[in-house]
């Protein structure tokens, strides 16, 4: 069913006379108003508003001044003592700066303590350098360490000498965010959450407060895949997908591919989140204790030494979170708060470590354990004319969720690379309801009792190997495969008992196997005036499941093409002007496989992957003083998509998507930076029904993400998003139908469907950070409000029906949480050495 309806776009408002030439200056009646006089009531207004709005900003500001100076930092090649232009350097503050020709940079650091500074460049490894209080030149020598990939900070090797940073760039592969600018924007809120910052980029479409599951332009929002530090995770989301699992205190960087990406990874045919673990400092302890109003956290960081000299450490995290202080606000607002029994708490841990046995050979390890769990209750008492009686409902829901996955990265040869590494998880979920209605309906009685039960568990284990060759003259050779394998069991039980009981029972137990490989060349020319990379990916499924079903997929070849050029550079205030094209073909398992019976297939049936076939052009423009423009292209082609026609699989759906994302990006800044973007899709799916607009699409997204340091000691957080209204059901008319003797108002539904309001969510965070001369240890205090418009924006929820009295309500469920109408508070206190 086609919605025929207009974007609305951007509403438009009246705008209010201006204060000072409204319609009563020079109305008959009443003496012509001087221009001088309008001038000096102007600059008199204006100096007292710019008068209080400095006392303000001043009385938020701390009431100690550090001085600072500069200090001349140079990074060179340790061994051969040459000078490596465009080594990114992070300063003490989370501003970031790229050495120039002579791997030299003049960095503004505080005269009263002693600070760190991380320094990446690819092929390198990371060196944290720090600066005491004397001195004003100082040499970073970093030393090889084969082409072992730098996640750390997300630094890549520039193509078509386009600048590394920590937000996004048009590269067709996808956008990264890491470091302080990660820190800022996902350290903040009820749940500090990875998702929150990566929801902040190009392509990502908006979902509302309580989702984590995003559509990645204009994929279904389960399709997005993540791998931390390249092993794949199955459903990281705690409270069904109200949250990720991945804190931003564990987390160094997050890359969200939804281009052209690599190869080297599958699974998805709309987005893939690769992570990479926080790793120790390798010459210091670091801790970091968080108090904030509903969540304690700790992070302990331990170097690893011999001789010496230092071989890599250990990470651990543990965090707690408990909304039992957010219920308790909530019970002011929301009376229907009043019916959780059991507050949302969320309790994890994370092991992050690695070490070196010498300079080619290393091991790595992350773990991840965690639970969650919701529960609410409530006993209402109806007095209506035409339904009088009592309904009760409970719900309680919890989840748990652990990996463990080690592996060896070994340099065989100065220009090899040999990664290989080993992981399993478990994850289960199980989910209890009761309902029970004792109602007299229009005096007829209604007895209905019901009890469902579902216990949802998955265990996985997956191996891969990967191999980079440095073959010379720009050429580099990758190869790898990897094996997963999952064992999916599924339980639900439902009893319903009306004038007579009624019970049912549906297991699936099944065991997928999906098997892949990927061989890839990349090239890039003397002075990365144009790089290239082409690869070949294969993709195979194989499923076992209960009565001796046996289902595979034929083999599927997914090739993939990336051409950077870079068109110009270090023409006057342009620094460099890139463009992208791509084109690939990407396959990904369908969500439902895991529920496939043989009983719901024909003789005929055959397995199929969902494949899309995507295409985009980009192009990207860095200008002086960090300020950077991008906007990109894409096409997306979906087939062979999975749907449900009845009780049977069909494998014949398809879809057509297209659109573009614009970034405007401000970065190497002491005082402010951030980025805007924009994204526009048009997204149409077909089933057996005909063509169709998906429930979760929206044809507008904007995000403004702004950093104001107005001091070093007081930063201010603020993200500002508009994101157009998405499909709802509009009710016709309302019709009845009798069941068991009781006449039920049923809606009616128009045949075209439209758009609900736009939300525009404001979030804000201040943070004071606290420190004495000399010591190491630091205070960061911070406020937080998010969807601070909540109460000032039209309403987002969709109608329902009331089937006992026909009576309009607003729909609860999860809408509840995702649009929330009332601003949400958040205080904490960090303290970190």
């Amino acid at each position: 069913m086609l919605f025929k309806g207009s974007d609305p776009g951007v509403p438009h408002h009246e705008l209010r006379p201006d204060r000072f030439g409204g319609p009563g200056n020079g109305r008959v009646g009443q003496p012509a108003v001087r221009t001088d006089q309008i001038v000096k009531e102007l600059l008199i207004r204006e100096i007292t508003y710019l008068r209080k709005w400095l006392t303000a900003v001043l009385l938020l500001l701390p009431l100690v001044f550090a001085a600072a100076r500069e200090v001349e930092i140079t990074v060179r090649d340790a061994d051969l003592e040459q000078p490596l232009e465009g080594a990114l350097i992070r300063s003490w503050d989370g501003a970031e700066y790229t050495a120039d020709v002579q791997g030299r940079l003049l960095l503004s650091v505080p005269d009263d303590r002693q600070v760190i500074i991380a320094i990446a460049y690819p092929g390198y490894a990371n060196l944290r350098l720090p600066i005491p209080l004397q001195g004003n030149s100082f040499i970073a020598g970093l030393h090889l360490q084969g082409l072992m990939e730098n996640q750390e900070l997300v630094i890549e090797a520039n193509r078509g000498g386009a600048r590394s940073n920590t937000v996004g760039r048009s590269d067709g592969r996808g956008a990264a965010i890491g470091g302080e600018v990660l820190s800022r924007t996902a350290e903040t809120g009820l749940v500090e959450d990875t998702m929150t910052a990566v929801k902040l980029l190009p392509g990502v479409g908006y979902t509302g407060f309580f989702d984590a599951m995003p559509s990645i332009r204009g994929g279904e929002p389960g399709d997005l895949v993540a791998a931390l530090d390249g092993f794949y995770i199955e459903n990281p989301y705690h409270w069904d997908g109200g949250f990720s699992i991945f804190d931003p205190r564990m987390i160094e960087s997050a890359r969200l591919s939804h281009g052209v990406f690599s190869a080297r990874y599958g699974h998805t045919i709309s987005g893939l989140l690769e992570l990479a673990s926080k790793q120790s400092a390798p010459d210091d302890i670091e801790w970091t204790i968080g108090l904030s109003t509903n969540a304690v956290d700790l992070n302990l960081a331990l170097p690893f030494a011999r001789g010496g000299i230092t071989r890599g450490g250990i990470t651990i995290m543990g965090k707690v979170t408990w909304w039992q202080p957010f219920i308790e606000l909530a019970h002011l607002f929301m009376p229907i708060s009043r019916n959780v029994k059991q507050a949302p708490w969320i309790a994890s841990g994370a092991v992050s470590a690695n070490y070196r046995f010498n300079p080619d050979l290393e091991l790595t390890l992350n773990g991840y354990f965690g639970g969650d769990g919701i529960g609410f209750s409530y006993i209402n008492d109806v007095d209506e004319p035409d339904l009088k009686g009592t309904s009760s409902m409970s719900h309680f829901f919890d989840n748990m969720i652990g990996f463990l996955n080690t592996g060896l990265i070994f340099n065989p040869r100065s220009n090899m690379l040999l990664k290989a590494s080993l992981g399993a998880g478990l994850n289960e979920t199980n989910a209890h309801i009761e309902m029970q209605d004792s109602l007299s309906v229009r005096s007829v009685p209604l007895e209905l009792e019901e009890s469902h039960h579902r216990t949802d568990r998955t265990i996985h284990a997956q191996g891969r190997v990967d191999f980079d060759w440095d073959i010379g003259w720009g050429l580099l050779f990758a190869a790898g495969a990897h094996e997963r394998y999952s064992y999916w069991s599924f339980n639900r039980e439902d009893s319903v008992t009306r004038a007579a009981a009624s019970n049912s029972t549906m297991t699936a137990r099944s065991d997928a196997f999906f098997t892949s490989a990927y061989t890839l060349l990349e090239y890039l020319t003397p002075g990365r005036r144009f790089g290239a990379e082409l690869g070949l990916r294969f993709d195979h499924q194989l499923l076992l499941g209960e009565d001796d079903l046996t289902l595979y997929t034929d083999p599927i070849l997914n090739p993939r093409l990336n051409l950077d050029f870079l068109i110009m550079e270090n023409r006057g205030p342009l620094e460099s002007w890139n463009v992208t094209v791509g084109t690939g073909l990407f396959s990904a398992a369908d969500a439902n496989l895991r529920y496939l019976e043989k009983q719901n297939i024909g003789a005929d049936f055959m397995l199929k992957p969902v494949r899309s076939w995507t295409s985009l052009v980009g192009t990207a423009l860095d200008f002086s003083y960090g300020l950077r423009f991008s906007i990109e292209g894409y096409y997306k082609m979906v087939f062979d998509r999975t749907y449900t026609n009845g009780s049977a699989y069909q494998f014949n759906g398809e879809g057509h998507i297209w659109g573009f994302d614009l970034l405007l990006q401000k970065t190497e800044s002491r005082y402010w930076d951030g980025w805007i973007s924009y994204s526009w899709n048009d997204v149409q799916y077909r089933d057996s029904e005909g063509w169709y607009y998906p429930a979760f699409h929206r044809f507008h997204t904007l995000n403004l993400a702004l950093n104001i340091k107005p001091h070093e000691r007081f930063h201010i957080a603020a993200h500002l998003g508009f994101a157009s209204g998405k499909l709802a059901q509009v009710i016709e008319s309302v019709t009845t139908t009798r069941v068991n003797g009781i006449d039920l108002y049923v809606p009616k539904y128009a045949d075209e469907l439209q758009r609900t309001a736009f939300s525009m969510p404001l979030d804000i965070k201040f943070s004071w950070y606290l420190y004495k001369p000399g010591s190491k240890v630091q205070t960061e205090i911070y406020l937080g409000v998010e969807n601070l418009l909540a109460p000032l924006l039209p309403s987002t929820k969709t109608t329902v029906i009331n089937p006992y009295t026909g009576t309009a309500e607003e729909a609860g469920g999860m809408a509840v949480m995702t649009e929330l109408a009332i601003p949400l508070p958040s205080f904490g206190v960090k303290w970190s050495y």
